[in-house]
């Protein structure tokens, strides 16, 4: 299955194409909801149904290619491994890879071969309902809920937050650590806030990691852990835009999709809003 295949072109979709989409259907470390192995899948068939025009241009003009699935047959580390690879060879010829999950431990594989390509520090702009800043989690040091603690305290990226609302003590205390950037769901939907502004000293290379489940559940319920109280789908996207401003879109994944049957309208819009930070990308980068 191809991504938006209905509406490119032939040249569009070819290898030269800026955004590489890499689905990974991973399904090893779920602790709630099953179902985040046919999310990459559902999306890309419900892309299908998308419009070319998205806020008055056409970001496909710039070319999206559909990758093959990484193989999630493979044990974790390796399958991770595997991702790591493609993301690098991605960006080492000059383009955006786009993961498609897939549980968000594969987060770890697709940031490590960005920042292996890049040479150079990589900030994480993460919406999420979920800090994922624990060491392990259920026997699994690569773990969903761990997946953002392996990249601060062991691959060095800086981190912002934007969306959580399910914390633990020892999460909190990783924040701290770490000098975590953050705004939790509570603050940013009481106050209506759409707008952030990054830290000067955040990298200008920034790589968006976005959980379905950031969304709040009337909007997003196909998801493993659904939690009430998330963002609205036009304010998570306002985030992104403000927290992209003046800084390089290094990679994007969008993850934790767990398709309900009969229920296509979240799958459809998992595939909008991987379109729209398609978009946002393009029009907020360097």
């Amino acid at each position: 299955m191809i991504f938006l295949n209905s509406e490119l072109t032939m040249a569009e979709r070819g290898p030269d194409a800026q955004f590489q989409i890499v689905p990974m259907p991973l399904e090893k470390t779920v602790s709630y909801g099953a179902g985040t192995a046919n999310g990459p899948a559902a999306l890309i068939e419900a892309s299908d149904q998308l419009e070319r025009l998205w806020r008055g241009f056409e970001p496909c003009a710039a070319g999206i290619t559909t990758t093959p699935a990484i193989d999630c047959t493979a044990p974790l580390d390796i399958a991770l491994e595997t991702l790591a690879a493609r993301t690098e060879s991605i960006v080492r010829a000059g383009h955006v890879p786009v993961t498609l999950g897939g549980e968000h431990s594969l987060s770890w594989g697709a940031v490590l071969g960005v920042k292996r390509a890049l040479g150079r520090p990589v900030g994480i702009l993460q919406i999420d309902a979920h800090a994922d800043l624990r060491r392990a989690y259920q026997g699994f040091r690569h773990s969903h809920a761990s997946v953002m603690q392996l990249l601060v305290e062991e691959e060095g990226c800086a981190l912002a937050q934007y969306g959580v609302r399910a914390l633990s003590t020892e999460e909190a205390d990783c924040r701290a650590r770490n000098n975590v950037i953050f705004i939790d769901a509570e603050e940013l939907v009481t106050g209506n806030i759409h707008e952030i502004t990054l830290p000067d000293d955040f990298p200008e290379d920034v790589y968006v990691s976005f959980d379905v489940d950031g969304l709040d559940a009337a909007i997003m319920p196909a998801t493993g852990t659904p939690v009430p109280g998330g963002l609205g789908y036009y304010q998570a996207l306002a985030l992104v835009r403000s927290g992209l401003r003046n800084r390089r879109c290094v990679g994007i994944d969008v993850v934790e999709l767990a398709p309900i049957e009969g229920w296509d309208v979240w799958d459809f819009t998992a595939a909008q809003l991987t379109y729209a930070l398609i978009g946002i990308a393009q029009v907020t980068t360097r």
